[in-house]
């Protein structure tokens, strides 16, 4: 009966999100929504309390099965995931009600929760492809959810790079359904090495293609540029969980194949694992580089995503212990900051019309609360200790320099130089806003702060960024732990 509770973190968003079609009563959708999105939170914490427990839906037979189960990686991926989406959704409540078709947007963005379940609860690959495709179909709506021309044309961009990378997910798949014992998810990998023997770089060529293809809803080097294109053009909620969570489903996924299938014992030291830390290094560098040349606000903070994401792939490339407890600890901090900097973007969008980062001086005057939230993601972004973002910056540079030589160095330069810029893309719009300097229109200033349903969500993710700086001890022991188990 134990096993039969994995699926109500799954089934409870599909089925409220497919019942807010139907709700056309703002206060009644705003109930349902609510009730959905905290009861499979509160399911997901449920599922964390099980032991190793797992549940066959479907046996195709063979090796091929829809299978879920629970282990650390479950449990870490499925509050991430669904604390945020409420807080999300919440300061959603408001924001729509500026933007039409809101019964269509609430059921694929509770819909949407579901499926992410889902890839967090995988026990194999053929799992976890499932609803990684299921993802990509459900998430299309909100990218073109204003019905735009742009809107219409980032959502073909988005499903163009999804589907590709996707595609060479699959063939990977295909690869090592004859390489593997198994591909159940299991700590340390599960190749059968005797086959392994004497195929070993086709092995690191496969692994390296499906880096790429997942890497591709991760935003990392050469599939990177839906992210720009689709998020600007997205309601801010939308763009919130497209760049803090549905990022992390390639993420999630880049995890399971290289230690749950691969094995980073066999990865480590291979040809296959520096080219991947190279272009998760050009990532990072790369997007920094482009945040700070340009000048609308959400493309901004989407190229700032292409950056800071692939800080959790030069981590998790490393395959060291400290490497990969760095990776998980960014990949919760980027996840609550980037929620943060997206709904601050979208407060001010929804108050001001403004989308430009020019038109943002004294913005503080105006929504002083938003803005100090704003500030506060912005330092953790950038690194700034007492935050959140410092610690995980610091595992991540630790894991570079102990082992790697030059490209440690290198490594560790390169997330040092993407600090400096991240601080030259974002600082500007906070010292700007709250000195807008004596040219500023004092004699006209007029509050303009949006109401809790937006202000509440912030300040939480704001406090958020702070106090896991200040107190990250349990949670780096959980990653540390992980890490160990895993290498």
């Amino acid at each position: 009966m134990e096993n039969i509770l994995l699926l109500f973190p799954i089934l409870l968003p599909l089925a409220g999100g497919i019942g807010s079609f139907f709700l056309h009563e703002r206060r009644l959708r705003r109930i349902g929504v609510s009730v959905t999105v905290i009861a499979t939170f509160l399911c997901a914490l449920g599922v964390c309390f099980l032991p190793q427990a797992s549940l066959t839906l479907w046996d195709i037979g063979g090796s091929l099965a829809i299978r879920l189960f629970v282990d650390e990686m479950s449990r870490f991926f499925l509050m991430l995931v669904s604390l945020l989406w409420v807080l999300a959704a919440f300061f959603a409540f408001e924001y729509m009600q500026h933007e039409e078709n809101e019964e269509r947007f609430f059921g694929f963005f509770t819909m949407t929760l579901g499926v992410l379940m889902g890839i967090g609860l995988s026990a194999n690959l053929l799992t976890l492809y499932f609803f990684y495709e299921l993802m990509t179909l459900i998430t299309l709506p909100l990218v073109i959810h204003t019905g735009s021309k742009e809107a219409i044309a980032a959502g073909l961009k988005y499903l163009g790079y999804s589907t590709f990378g996707a595609g060479l997910a699959l063939i990977g798949f295909f690869i090592l359904n004859y390489y593997c014992t198994s591909t159940a998810f299991s700590a340390g990998g599960t190749l059968a090495m005797p086959l392994v023997r004497g195929n070993e770089n086709l092995l690191f060529a496969v692994w390296l293609m499906m880096m790429v293809g997942f890497g591709a809803k991760a935003g990392m080097l050469p599939l990177q540029a839906w992210l720009p294109t689709a998020h600007p053009v997205a309601p801010a909620p939308a763009s919130a969980v497209l760049s803090g969570l549905i990022t992390k489903a390639g993420v999630m996924a880049i995890i399971r194949v290289t230690f749950y299938l691969f094995g980073a014992e066999f990865l480590k030291g291979s040809w296959a694992q520096t080219v991947l830390i190279v272009l998760a290094l050009a990532t990072v560098f790369a997007g920094s580089m482009l945040a700070y040349k340009e000048k609308v606000l959400k493309k901004r903070l989407a190229y700032s995503t292409v950056s800071q994401v692939s800080y959790v792939l030069f981590g998790l490339f490393l395959l060291n212990a400290t490497g990969f407890a760095g990776a998980l600890l960014q990949m919760v901090f980027h996840a609550v900051v980037k929620n943060l900097l997206f709904l601050s973007a979208g407060a001010i969008i929804y108050k001001t019309g403004k989308t430009d980062v020019r038109q943002l001086t004294g913005i503080g005057k105006e929504m002083p609360i938003v803005l100090w939230c704003f500030a506060i993601g912005s330092l953790s972004l950038i690194g700034i200790p007492p935050t959140a973002g410092f610690v995980s910056k610091w595992y991540l540079a630790q894991g570079g320099l102990s082992e790697y030589g030059v490209l440690g160095i290198v490594g560790a330069a390169v997330l040092l130089v993407s600090a400096l810029l991240t601080a030259g893309y974002l600082m500007p719009i906070v010292t700007r806003g709250f000195f807008p300097g004596s040219d500023f229109d004092y004699e006209h200033l007029e509050k303009k702060e949006p109401s809790r349903l937006m202000t509440v969500p912030l300040m939480l993710l704001a406090a958020a960024a702070v106090v896991l700086g200040i107190f990250p001890a349990g949670l780096t022991d959980f990653v540390s732990s992980v890490a160990a188990a895993l290498m």
